[in-house]
């Protein structure tokens, strides 16, 4: 976030040398108050573009074996650009890499859920899922098992068939 504020003033910066430059180059002829638009205007853009271009920025860092399972755009009237535009600001990524399943419990699948946003902190949730019955259970505070490896004390929610993360665990 620092570097991006830094890179947001730099844009500044170089927005009004180039009307400064433009300014020596006509024998001063521009308006003053130019230099000082070209600087906000140059902020402004380089704001709108770390906007857009941070789910790509941050999805193309992620581990291979991390797959990004579904995206939230926004839009906003305070951005009126994001009514035509829309962009990401947050994701779930599921790790395929560390996925666990127990052979007692074939359709069951334990998989560490990601969830990225813009301006918060990356969160982590182990997360059990039932694909027979088309269900998960979240496991933040630790499970118990029984026996047969099931968990005895999960907390299950019916989740929808077309949801993408309950699909994208159950078909890998």
């Amino acid at each position: 976030m620092f570097l991006e504020l830094i890179a947001t003033v730099f844009a500044g910066i170089a927005c009004a040398g180039i009307v400064m430059v433009v300014n020596l180059m006509t024998g001063r002829r521009l308006p003053r108050w130019l230099m000082p638009v070209a600087a906000g205007a140059g902020m402004i853009a380089m704001t709108i573009s770390n906007e857009y271009t941070w789910f790509d920025r941050t999805a193309e860092r992620l581990p291979e074996d991390v797959v990004i399972a579904t995206t939230v755009e926004e839009k906003g009237w305070l951005r009126p650009w994001t009514r035509i535009w829309p962009y990401t600001k947050r994701f779930a990524a599921v790790d395929t890499g560390t996925m666990r399943r127990n052979s007692a419990l074939p359709g069951q699948r334990m998989a560490d859920l990601y969830f990225f946003g813009r301006w918060s902190p990356v969160s982590q949730a182990p997360m059990l899922f039932d694909c027979n019955a088309g269900r998960s259970a979240l496991l933040i505070d630790g499970a118990a098992f029984a026996e047969d490896g099931s968990v005895a004390d999960a907390d299950w929610e019916a989740m929808p068939e077309d949801d993408p993360i309950l699909r994208l665990v159950c078909e890998t």
